[in-house]
């Protein structure tokens, strides 16, 4: 481990400061503040890839890909003419459920992986060796650990931020009291420096939350003025699209979705699950694109309102896990229908170079 990391543990025993906990247990606001979405102008698309297996992120080294699959804990280098070659292999993911290799970065030349372990989540960081087309990874350092896991709810995003600092998104790995409970890294978003240590001006002292009360967000992305969006799977009434303020409460399991309490902060939007279970997201010039799984669509939310969206995509390519705004400015789509929940076709899984007329 790193001399600079810090585990779960660690930093549970140097907590000083105690949020406590709401007592509300209201839901969700009534029906009628549902936002309702408007179809979008034709989408086309082209395959970068296909073939993949269960994959679940991107990330681009300059102008190279690379993506994580789930299942086979194998990280691949993609090659700009469809094909795709086995860079490595982590060692010790322990793939069951919605587990495995999870989220990827790259800063400053090392290759940062949030994978699901024998019993926990944790971040290692490896040094990318070598030219494109044989790209290799260095030993593993970990950057943190002791993430509750589970069968579902990982969590699982990572990014570094404008500010170079590394986001991860965690799940509550099942058990809601710990998205309230300030000494267990489950249900928050996470904020580190790039070798695992706590920033001095993170909002609670001696600690790596950011912000508390998530169920599982799975999309954390960036405006242009430095605002922090995230996605989040609700239980069964409402998923989330968040603006994440530093040491905000959003409220799980105390409240999903829009509750109106002066305890918690609101999602800008909400949406049923069946139309959403949103994972990945990028801003891409004056808006945000949020890749859906069950509700199978890429969903488009302008800056400049973020109570409104347009669909475009829906039920076009299946299940949607990712997107990203590529080097060359382009977006890319990742599907996952082979993530065992989806209907793969032949091709599947693929990532789609998508222009949005």
């Amino acid at each position: 481990m790193a001399t600079s990391a810090m585990s779960a543990t660690r930093w549970a025993k140097l907590l000083v400061l105690v949020l406590p906990l709401a007592v509300s247990t209201g839901c969700a606001a009534a029906d009628d503040v549902e936002n309702t979405a408007q179809s979008g102008a034709p989408a086309t698309s082209e395959v970068v890839v296909d073939g993949l297996d269960a994959p679940w992120s991107v990330a681009f080294h300059d102008t190279t890909a690379l993506v994580s699959e789930r299942d086979s804990a194998r990280i691949l280098e993609l090659d700009g003419t469809g094909g795709a070659r086995e860079v490595a292999v982590i060692e010790g993911v322990a793939p069951a459920g919605e587990g495995g290799l999870l989220g990827i970065a790259v800063h400053d030349d090392h290759l940062y992986a949030y994978y699901t372990a024998a019993d926990e989540n944790r971040i290692d960081r490896f040094e990318l060796t070598g030219e494109p087309g044989a790209l290799g990874l260095g030993a593993p350092e970990r950057v943190f650990d002791g993430i509750p896991a589970a069968g579902n709810h990982n969590g699982g995003r990572i990014a570094f931020g404008p500010d170079g600092m590394l986001y991860a998104t965690t799940g509550d790995a099942g058990d809601r009291q710990n998205a309230q409970d300030l000494e267990s890294p489950g249900g928050k978003i996470l904020r580190l420096t790039p070798d695992g240590g706590i920033p001095e001006d993170n909002p609670f002292p001696a600690s790596p939350v950011y912000s508390l009360g998530h169920r599982n967000a799975q999309g954390i992305a960036w405006a242009g003025d430095g605002t922090m969006y995230a996605s989040e799977f609700g239980q069964d009434t409402w998923d989330e699209l968040n603006v994440i303020e530093p040491g905000g409460n959003y409220g799980w399991p105390e409240v999903e979705g829009i509750a109106e309490q002066d305890d918690f902060i609101d999602p800008v939007q909400q949406w049923s699950p069946q139309d959403a279970s949103p994972s990945g997201i990028a801003v891409v010039g004056d808006v945000i694109l949020i890749a859906s799984l069950r509700g199978e669509r890429l969903r488009e939310v302008p800056l400049a309102d973020l109570t409104t969206s347009t669909e475009h995509l829906v039920g076009e390519h299946g299940r949607l896990r990712d997107v990203v705004l590529a080097p060359d400015g382009s977006t890319w789509v990742m599907t996952n229908n082979t993530d065992g929940r989806g209907a793969p076709g032949p091709d599947d899984d693929r990532i789609l170079r998508v222009a949005i007329d």
